[in-house]
């Protein structure tokens, strides 16, 4: 199919409004074939896992016949699992956020049902539900199918696997006879054929199949990181690494010009690259990138189309890709030419399922590494240096260096080792100078101590705040040694710290929305001035 655009669905402003939003640029391959389908109101049988982007493939069509003026259940989604209704349901929301007069209902197990009764009173046009729940209201009489026009099985396959084929046949036949009939599955046992033939109308049947990882040289490795230390956590593997030219993934235009902008301000030669840009602009971008003149690019799936650069050695995913393949696609970017490469991707731990399909599905491994931590940002680059300093001996021409140390030695009487470990010092000391610097520029006079940054926090004495409880959390939440802590000031409604400027990122970009005996603090470097 040549149909690269939601646009080229018939879907209403709203919907499209939602879906620029959520940062998906065009469908994926799944939902290129099933949508059009379902338009037009044809009974469906998918054959797609995980992580291909069916949740949005039925529900798009399903949101647009909704009637918002009628109060009953309209769309019925069946799903194995609570946490399968729940990640379903999630989707559905942040689809109708433009269509504020369409609620959805999520009815599983394990939660109360006295919620689920006041909603259903109240009125509800899409039920995402588990089998056994549904069924619990069917019994009880406190939900009704008569007025349903759609019905979707999700993950079929495996609510035959556990056992809900009677209570699905049961909960088919409450609805009416013209209702539209969607199934999903990842296999299609015979079970599923049965159901298929005898609940649905000539469905049209579509697949969706994945390709095998077939490059093998690729390291791939996953950081579980919770969503607000990824910059973080990617400066540090940056510096670990020291790729020499790598390329990071994110789901959205607006998280690649937020990323490639926090880079840059870290001091990193990064740049941008997405579909809202100019030709003119985005040629510019990968010239740079391939002569090296930047050599990290932060870019979206569909802008990466026709990158064919040979020395990317690193891919970041900086977020999980909406579908398997993408995944495959992003880190084929890397280990061309017979080089090898290497993998790196971010995970939510709400995301874990979506790693375990791409590793499914695209039958590979993916190895969960410990975050690295400052301390050891600092050994690496130790080590790299002293690597530079073996290869530079190995490469020879050095005897005026040679002749120069020699001097020293004869006339000063210092031995090779205390001159060796002294330009070491001198090395390292500037390098992190130089990034001490680059901090300063980004946080501003705050009108701290000489090598300090001063802290803004959002607690202080009526919050029982004491200077305990800032160096307990400071030193519990980041790697910095709570001795190191300088100046503590506590007043009624907030507070300020001194830390040193060495660790000021680690500390600024840990204790976002952290908490300080259990009160959520926000957290920003201070102002001059502005002390109280």
């Amino acid at each position: 199919m040549n149909i690269l655009k939601f646009e080229d669905f018939n879907l209403s402003k709203e919907l499209l409004q939602a879906i620029k939003d959520m940062g998906f640029e065009e469908p994926t391959p799944i939902q290129a074939l099933a949508i059009p389908k379902l338009e037009l109101g044809m009974d469906v049988t998918g054959q797609a896992q995980t992580g291909t982007g069916k949740t949005a493939a039925f529900a798009l069509p399903a949101i647009e016949k909704i009637d918002p003026d009628n109060l009953s259940v309209q769309t019925i989604i069946l799903a194995p699992t609570r946490e399968l209704a729940i990640q379903i349901a999630e989707e559905f929301t942040k689809l109708l956020k433009y269509k504020q007069n369409i609620k959805v209902l999520p009815v599983y197990g394990g939660q109360p049902i006295d919620r689920q009764l006041r909603a259903l009173r109240s009125g509800v046009q899409i039920i995402i539900g588990t089998p056994g729940r549904v069924m619990d209201h069917l019994d009880r009489k406190t939900l009704s199918l008569n007025n349903v026009h759609t019905i979707i099985l999700d993950e079929a396959d495996q609510m035959l696997d556990m056992g809900f084929r009677d209570d699905i046949e049961y909960i088919i036949k409450k609805t009416p006879a013209g209702r539209q009939t969607v199934l999903f599955s990842a296999t299609m046992p015979k079970p599923i054929i049965q159901i298929s033939k005898k609940y649905q109308k000539n469905p049209e049947f579509i697949q969706v199949t994945h390709k095998e990882l077939t490059v093998p040289q690729i390291e791939q490795t996953y950081f579980e990181v919770k969503e607000r230390d990824k910059l973080e956590i990617t400066c540090r593997l940056i510096d670990i690494y020291d790729p020499e030219l790598a390329l990071i993934f994110c789901n959205t235009k607006k998280r690649v010009d937020e990323l490639s902008s926090s880079l840059r301000a870290r001091g990193y030669l990064a740049e941008a690259l997405h579909g809202d840009m100019k030709q003119m602009h985005r040629d510019r971008v990968m010239s740079k990138f391939r002569s090296g003149a930047i050599d990290i690019l932060i870019a979206t799936d569909v802008a990466a189309r026709g990158i064919d650069v040979d020395e990317i050695d690193t891919v970041f995913n900086y977020d999980v890709p909406q579908d398997v393949e993408y995944y495959v696609h992003r880190i084929g970017r890397t280990a061309r030419a017979g080089r090898t490469g290497r993998a790196i991707s971010f995970v939510a731990p709400k995301e874990i399922y979506k790693l375990r399909s791409i590793q499914k599905f695209a039958k590979i491994r993916i190895t969960k590494m410990p975050i690295p931590s400052i301390t050891d940002v600092e050994e690496i680059k130790i080590k790299n240096f002293m690597e530079k300093v073996k290869l530079t001996i190995n490469e020879g021409n050095i005897e005026k260096y040679a002749t120069l140390v020699e001097q020293m030695m004869e006339k000063d009487e210092y031995n090779s080792v205390e001159i060796a470990a002294a330009l070491l010092k001198n090395q390292l000391d500037f390098q992190q100078k130089e990034e001490i610097k680059s901090l300063d520029v980004e946080f501003g006079d705050t009108g701290a101590e000489p090598g300090m940054v001063r802290f803004y926090i959002s607690v202080g004495r009526d919050d029982q705040i004491r200077p305990g409880d800032i160096v307990g959390a400071f030193a519990g939440e980041t790697n910095m040694p709570g001795k190191l802590i300088g100046a503590i000031d506590i007043y009624p409604h907030n507070s300020f710290v001194e830390v040193p400027m060495e660790y000021a990122k680690d500390v600024f970009n840990t204790m976002q929305d952290r908490t300080i005996r259990g009160k959520e603090i926000s957290i920003s470097p201070a102002k001059r001035g502005n002390f109280k």
